[in-house]
Formats: C-alpha cells, sequence, structure tokens
C-alpha cells in the first residue's frame, strides 16, 4: 500500500471515530501544555514584582514580618502593620543620609487604598499628572487611572474615605476629598490606589481635626474657659468639618506631636554606599524597626514558591506520564477491537508493515497535533499574560 493509501485509511480512521481521537488530543494537549503555562504565569509575575522590589532599595518599618512590610510599602496591602513615628522619617532626613519618602497606607475609599505620602514619592516611582494637577494642600487627593476609570472620576470630582467600621466612626473620620489629578497608567499597583498628603491620613485617623475657632463660637457651645492657661473648651455639639476647602484649610489643626503621628513604612533611598552603612548600622542597633530590601526579601519568597512550582511540576509529570499510558492502552485496546478490519487488509493484499505504519500514523497525528495545539495556546498566552498579570498586581 502506498503513502496515499495509507494517509486516507488513517483519517478516515480517525474522522469516524471523532469523540476517541479528541479525547485522546485533549489529554496530550494538557500533558504538554500545562507544565510550560505555569512556568510562564509564574516567570511573568516574578518579573513584575521583582521590578516594583528591585527599583525600591530599602523600606523602614516598625520590627516584625519583613515580608508584610514589603507588601505594605511596594502594594499598599496588609493595612494592620504595627506604625512607626513619623519622627523616624524626619531623623533620617535630618541627618541627611538619605531620601525618606513616608507611606501610610492604612484606609481606603470603597475598595481602594488611600495611601498618605510626600510629592516626592510621585518623582521616585515616575508617575506623571495626566489630568489637573499635583496635591497642594490637605484634603486633597491624586488617583491612579484605574481608580478614576472604574469609577468613573474626573479632576473636580470628590472622594470619601470609608469608616472601619459601619456602626463606630470614633477611630476613623470620614473625609471628603478633592480630586485634582489622574495619574497616567503605569501598570503597577499605583494605578489603583488614591494619593493623599500623608497629613491628610491623619485627619482621616482622628489625629487632627478642623472646627470654627473656639473664640467665635456661640456661648452655649463653650464648656469651661481656663483664665490662666487660656485655654477654651467645646461641648460634643460643635460639628467638625468633614470637607478641607480653601476657606476652612487654616481651620484645621493637629493634636501632640506631629513626630508621634504613625506612617506604616516608609522608603529610604541612601545617598551612597557609606550612608546606606551608617543607615543600616543605626537601624540594626535599635530593636524597634527594621530596615529591609524589597529585593531580598522576595528573592526568599521566590525561593518558597518556586519550591511549590517544583512539587506541583513533579505531580504534573506523574499525571503526564499516566496520561500518555492510558493512550497507550487506547491504541492498543482499539487495535484489538480492530482485527477484523485488519484482516480485511490483509486479505487485499496489505502487509504487517502497513498495519503497523497504519498505527503509527494514527499515533503521530494525535501526538503531532496535540503538540500544534498547546504551542498555539501557548503562544496566545504568552501576548495576554504579561497584561493580566499587569492588571492583577495593579489592583
Amino acid at each position: 500500500m502506498n503513502f496515499r493509501g495509507l494517509l486516507y485509511l488513517g483519517t478516515r480512521y480517525l474522522t469516524r471515530h471523532k469523540a476517541r481521537t479528541l479525547i485522546l488530543v485533549s489529554a496530550f494537549t494538557l500533558v504538554w501544555l500545562l507544565p510550560s503555562l505555569i512556568a510562564m504565569v509564574v516567570g511573568q509575575v516574578e518579573t513584575r514584582i521583582r521590578a516594583r522590589a528591585g527599583e525600591t532599595p530599602f523600606l523602614l518599618g516598625k520590627s516584625g514580618s519583613a515580608l508584610e512590610l514589603v507588601f505594605n510599602g511596594l502594594y499598599f496591602t496588609k493595612p494592620e502593620i504595627q506604625v512607626l513615628p513619623f519622627r523616624e522619617v524626619q531623623a533620617i532626613q535630618e541627618d541627611d543620609l538619605a531620601t525618606a519618602i513616608p507611606l501610610y497606607s492604612r484606609f481606603s475609599a470603597g475598595k481602594n487604598r488611600i495611601v498618605g505620602t510626600s510629592i516626592d514619592y510621585f518623582g521616585f516611582r515616575g508617575l506623571e499628572i495626566e489630568r489637573g494637577r499635583q496635591l497642594l494642600r490637605l484634603g486633597e487627593c491624586v488617583v491612579g487611572v484605574k481608580v478614576a476609570a472604574d469609577n468613573g472620576i474626573s479632576v473636580g470630582d470628590a472622594v470619601i474615605s470609608s469608616p472601619e467600621t459601619l456602626f463606630d466612626l470614633g477611630g476613623v473620620y470620614p473625609l471628603k476629598m478633592k480630586v485634582v489629578g489622574i495619574l497616567g497608567r503605569s501598570g503597577t499597583p499605583d494605578d489603583a490606589a488614591i494619593f493623599v498628603d500623608v497629613k491628610t491620613c491623619w485627619i482621616i485617623e482622628g489625629l487632627g481635626h478642623g472646627h470654627e475657632e473656639a473664640d467665635k463660637l456661640d456661648p452655649e457651645k463653650l464648656l469651661e474657659t481656663d483664665s490662666e492657661s487660656g485655654v477654651i473648651r467645646v461641648n460634643a455639639s460643635v460639628e467638625e468639618y468633614n470637607e478641607i476647602t480653601e476657606t476652612n484649610v487654616a481651620d484645621f489643626h493637629f493634636h501632640g506631636d506631629t513626630g508621634d503621628h504613625p506612617v506604616t513604612a516608609a522608603i529610604i533611598l541612601p545617598y551612597g554606599a557609606k550612608e546606606q552603612a551608617l543607615l543600616k548600622g543605626s537601624v540594626a542597633a535599635n530593636e524597634s524597626f527594621q530596615m529591609v530590601s524589597p529585593t531580598e526579601e522576595m528573592d526568599e519568597l521566590f525561593e518558597t514558591v518556586f519550591s511549590v512550582q517544583k512539587v506541583v511540576l513533579w505531580i504534573l509529570f506523574a499525571v503526564g506520564i499516566a496520561t500518555i499510558l492510558i493512550g497507550v492502552l487506547v491504541f492498543l485496546l482499539s487495535n484489538r477491537l480492530r482485527k477484523d478490519e485488519f484482516r480485511q487488509l490483509t486479505i487485499l493484499g496489505a502487509d504487517l508493515s502497513t498495519m503497523r505504519a497504519l498505527v503509527l500514523y494514527e499515533a503521530v497525528f494525535v501526538i503531532l497535533v496535540s503538540l500544534l495545539l498547546s504551542a498555539a495556546i501557548l503562544f496566545l498566552f504568552s501576548l495576554v499574560t504579561p497584561g493580566v498579570v499587569r492588571a492583577v498586581l495593579a489592583g
């Protein structure tokens, strides 16, 4: 039997048994596809995570979980981490050893994190204002492009911070913040964040507030006046402002020393190797704080991830071997059921080598089609995976 006849008979057999052929092709496709797909996705995630970590030399935070500090400082998650006093950030700046960028990412507005920071953060991350302008005063906010798109926000609109609990507003002061700018797309968690001055976060927390000046209030709202100290106390009927405007911004004030007020982390950018060594020594001498390298923490994290990945790949390898063996068994059983067909072919003049070639053709067809199909799917995933990973990591 010539090759054309062999091709015709093999193709006719496969099309006649479409369900069996489809099952075998699908099973073999998954065998080739899953390990490669897992490796590709993990690789893309690692690239994106390592890129943001690599851009951040050090993070300063309260002693505790270094990994939680990294996720709070880079991705604004883990808002419950312990805080450090703002004076520690100021001290680094005053010692002229590094640029210290404060971060306070405890509060939210809906599903979006409110990040209190300084203007230096935008330059450090390379974030540019696409519409509107930069922050100028308390109570203003700049939102990421994803926040604006998901919520239909434009410059001039307002966002309101969410209370921590539904019935107890004592811990968090819901504040109406004017949107003065919308950031350009960066493909990072900054796209899903709302940026304010760190002092605005302190006002949300209740560490600062604004109301009418006490000496201008109705006497009925005054509790007492201490003639010696000059302190005027007011009662609860005095309404606090829930929005900072040009007319009332001067009436806002903070309780106590702002150096005692909290931040969750600070990005540390040493001026040089000498300054970096001095900073590390200074922080190491104080057990209350830690200065971590996000890159090193991510190395440890991905060592664990890769260990899990190896286990998963070994499991997939075992499943793949089992699938291949089942495929071989299906071919053997189907060949036993085709005895009458092979007998007829022998009567028509086909020899044993032709029979073997026919079976081999069917096996090669299934394997080749599954390889091509898995390659095509993998190619399509390679086109969309970077965007999907970027969107997921951006929040």
